[in-house]
């Protein structure tokens, strides 16, 4: 695989800050595993929870924002290592809220489903 450009560009960092940025990919990444995990929990073992369709579409639902956060996560962690090299501040990242509200709504639909049921 051939070296992306951008790693050229710049100077080179301090290692300390390159690993801790792979880090908080790393964590990222094992956010979205989790929500990969809960999608396919709550369809496999939530089969009392009625409507079908509404566990069926969170599910989902948890499964698409899993790959979502799995692109974001890399172009997010590229956007700092090119920050860092560059010595500008970090950018800002519109996903934190985004996962927040994810959360959020995917809470209250359960605690809904669970209440009713």
């Amino acid at each position: 695989m051939a070296e992306p450009k951008w790693r050229h560009e710049g100077e080179e960092p301090d290692y300390r800050f390159t690993l801790a940025n792979e880090r908080t990919f790393l964590a990222w990444i094992r956010t979205a595993l989790a929500l990969l995990a809960g999608g396919v929990l709550l369809h496999q073992f939530a089969v009392e929870l009625d409507p079908r369709l509404v566990v069926t579409v969170l599910s989902v639902g948890l499964g698409v924002v899993a790959a979502v956060l799995s692109v974001l996560s890399y172009t997010r962690w590229r956007a700092n290592e090119i920050a860092i090299r560059h010595g500008r501040p970090l950018p800002y990242s519109w996903v934190l809220p985004l996962l927040a509200a994810v959360c959020l709504i995917t809470s209250a639909v359960l605690a809904v489903l669970l209440l009713v049921a």
